[in-house]
């Protein structure tokens, strides 16, 4: 049997590769015609689309991530620039004192502070006679008065006893606050303890006031403490004594008449701090502001569930607007 000529051959290759050739053009005309939006004989035109109604359903695709990759640029940036408005106004804020400042140096002199020395002890014992000139009170006890708001005030340089810094502030709203105790009860022979005495009030001028009254200042705070000491030791004080610990500590091994409490706490949480030692004591005697009836009833569920009962509140004014004060007298369960 005779086999193909190369002629032949060669004829049927080229047949073979018009045939491939035909075959991929008609395959990438069908992969054409099967792309979105692609127009052909099997696909209809976008606007034959259209007059067909085509309805599509919404669970059938997420439309939703590209509008929130963008609502969070945009919120990126309004953050970007709330952050902006906020550095600014941060500046124009740290600005603003340094021009009050320097009016200050130029207009007045500056409150005592880190950099400026504690006014003098004559500057704060007129600041003293201001602050108590319609009470009934000796010359001497308000000399003692201004020499420890003196010693203070140098000592607040270096530790936080107090954020009064101007003489008649702390002549009124330390000493006069403190001494008020005084008139309101009698503390002849009684047991007085500070709880939170920080640098010695209300506890101080309590003690310095009534010599026969024994007064303990507690403080954790050593710098504290040991500032309360050399006031005692330069003027000789005998009726007061330091702790270096918590009230509560002291009072589990000691009965007192009477605790003070001056800018610690609430009515609620001072009572909760005394509940474990509320035997200790007769009484609990706590200064507060003009908002006092409101923290009253917020603690009087407290108080009576741990046997304190309100007794006596004292009511009065320090002077120059400096606003209302009131001494709340709680009987203690220690007094039954």
């Amino acid at each position: 049997m005779n086999g193909p000529d190369d002629d032949d051959l060669d004829d049927g290759d080229a047949v073979v590769d018009e045939e491939l050739e035909v075959g991929v053009e008609e395959d990438e005309d069908s992969a054409a015609d099967s792309l979105p939006g692609a127009t052909g004989a099997g696909m209809p035109s976008l606007d034959e689309d259209l007059e067909g109604s085509l309805v599509l359903d919404p669970d059938d695709f997420d439309g939703d991530d590209d509008d929130d990759e963008e609502d969070g640029e945009d919120d990126e940036e309004d953050d970007d620039e709330e952050s902006d408005d906020e550095d600014s106004s941060d500046s124009d804020a740290e600005a603003a004192p340094k021009k009050t400042k320097a009016k200050r140096k130029d207009d007045e002199p500056e409150p005592p502070g880190p950099d400026v020395p504690a006014p003098s002890v004559k500057i704060l014992r007129e600041a003293m006679a201001w602050a108590f000139e319609k009470e009934d009170v000796d010359a001497v006890l308000l000399d003692l008065f201004a020499e420890h708001a003196h010693m203070m005030l140098e000592a607040n340089r270096k530790v936080l006893l107090t954020n009064l810094l101007d003489p008649r502030e702390v002549a009124a709203q330390h000493y006069l606050d403190s001494w008020r105790i005084t008139q309101m009860m009698s503390l002849m022979g009684k047991h007085v303890v500070d709880l939170g005495t920080g640098g010695g009030l209300p506890g101080l001028p309590l003690a310095l006031s009534e010599p026969h009254c024994k007064v303990t200042l507690t403080d954790m705070r050593p710098e504290k403490t040991d500032f309360i000491q050399t006031f005692l030791d330069k003027f000789k004080i005998k009726n007061v004594q330091v702790e270096g610990v918590r009230a509560e500590l002291f009072l589990e091994t000691t009965r007192v008449d009477s605790v003070l409490v001056r800018n610690v706490s609430s009515v609620r949480e001072n009572v909760r701090t005394l509940r474990k030692v509320r035997h200790s004591l007769k009484e609990l005697v706590m200064l507060k502001g003009a908002s006092w009836s409101r923290e009253v009833r917020a603690g009087e569920r407290e108080a009576e569930r741990l046997g304190f009962t309100l007794d006596t509140v004292w009511e009065h004014e320090l002077p120059d607007e400096m606003g209302k004060r009131a001494i709340l007298v709680y009987r203690a369960p220690g007094a039954l």
